[in-house]
């Protein structure tokens, strides 16, 4: 016998948001990649490694080494688009461990002296209702991120 729960219902999501960076656009791309790469960090501060390839087809994952000499780790997606300074879309699971198609775009924007930075993450499938409430705050938590590496960046140079 099959029965249907909440988590047998697919879900979409769409999470819009944007932060004003006083750094250039270059230097803000710079800080985007820096934050989905190396320099990723959890809400709490805790170093959260992951590894971007910025190139189409590129690989966005978290290398976990190796466990009796296998690779493990987890795939967060592709890149689609990249056009440096201004473009980045990834594709793929993202963090989520069951059925779910998610498209990320960056867009980023000269505005005054500094540069719009622009989010929009759509996603499609068995989404939980804790993963829905939790995404809009750690975009937030990521956008903030990429502002403070950039400002960082952006403050050393000027």
């Amino acid at each position: 016998m099959l029965t249907a729960t909440d988590s047998d219902t697919i879900h979409t999501l769409e999470i819009r948001r944007d932060v004003l960076i006083a750094a250039s656009p270059e230097i803000a791309f710079e800080a985007l990649l820096e934050e989905l790469g190396p320099g990723s960090e959890l809400p709490d501060g805790t170093p959260f490694p992951l590894t971007i390839e910025p190139w189409p087809g590129g690989r966005w994952y978290r290398d976990l080494g190796t466990s009796g000499g296998r690779p493990y780790g987890h795939l967060w997606g592709h890149v689609q688009v990249i056009k440096a300074p201004t473009l980045l879309e990834l594709t793929g699971p993202m963090p989520m461990s069951f059925p779910a198609l998610n498209h990320v775009q960056y867009r980023l924007k000269a505005e005054g002296s500094g540069t719009r930075l622009a989010l929009v993450h759509r996603a499609l499938g068995l989404i939980p209702q804790d993963f829905r409430d939790g995404m809009p705050e750690g975009w937030e938590h990521g956008l903030n991120r990429v502002k403070l590496i950039a400002e960082r960046k952006g403050s050393r140079q000027g």
